[in-house]
């Protein structure tokens, strides 16, 4: 049963079989590799440990070492410690400071793990697309290191690994730049045409969009569809059964 949140029919271009948009199909059908985002469409990851607590805890830790002031007033109560990480790094790039909160965000993210919340239907679609042999990659903005912890215990890290492409010492490489989109094309060695994100924010967007690489939102509420509306997407899902039907309706054709 889907939540009031995890609303199970897509959103945009009405019609299609089994109640699925003609676009959303044939993205899905035509996706030889899919970059999955990972904190959203395959989980909330700080569902048990909040992010905006994570970013108290890292402004906390700059003003005890004396760079606090890096920060903007707006920045320093920002509840997103991505958004922080990027601020800090704009203003002391590849220094040791980026690198020691970067280490401290990941650890946190680490934290969470426990207490992540898997996305509806993400399991069986990740289990479902690998049994039709369609590649998986992660494209994130996380550290590699917990995006493998989690799909550990899910029992999925064999569907993506070795394609976990995260955050590294060099924040500038995050999404919306397209650099860990194009290493999983190159380390495929699939064609932008031949891939599909699926993210749910702008950045996700904006990186797919400048990697060549056609894009499905994933709006689980009301506050993402708008984000992903306002960015120009209009081809999305409220839940990832939708996917999951198609998915499954290709595989019963095969057997």
């Amino acid at each position: 049963m889907t939540s009031r949140t995890e609303r199970a029919e897509p959103v945009g271009e009405r019609g299609g079989r089994a109640g699925v948009p003609e676009r959303v199909r044939e993205l899905v059908l035509g996706a030889r590799l899919v970059l999955w985002d990972f904190d959203g469409p395959v989980c909330r990851l700080f569902a048990g440990h909040p992010a905006a607590r994570v970013a108290g805890e890292l402004v906390a830790w700059l003003e005890g070492t004396g760079f606090k002031d890096l920060l903007t007033r707006e920045e320093q109560s920002h509840p997103d410690p991505m958004v922080l990480l990027g601020a800090v790094n704009r203003r002391h790039r590849r220094s040791d400071l980026v690198a020691e909160f970067e280490e401290r965000l990941t650890r946190e993210e680490l934290r969470a793990v426990p207490t992540a919340r898997p996305t509806p239907y993400a399991d069986p679609l990740i289990r479902t697309w690998t049994a039709l042999g369609t590649g998986l990659a992660i494209t994130t903005n996380n550290s590699p290191r917990v995006v493998s912890r989690y799909l550990a215990t899910r029992g999925l890290l064999d569907c993506f690994a070795p394609h976990i492409y995260g955050r590294t010492r060099d924040p500038h490489l995050l999404k919306p730049d397209p650099h860990h989109l194009n290493r999983a094309l190159d380390a495929v060695g699939a064609a932008p045409g031949q891939a599909l994100m699926l993210g749910d924010s702008p950045a996700d967007a904006a990186a797919a969009r400048r990697a060549g690489v056609p894009f499905l939102g994933y709006a689980r509420n009301g506050r993402k569809e708008e984000q992903l509306r306002s960015a120009g997407e209009d081809v999305l899902v409220h839940s990832l059964e939708a996917v999951l039907r198609v998915v499954r309706e290709e595989r019963a054709t095969r057997e």
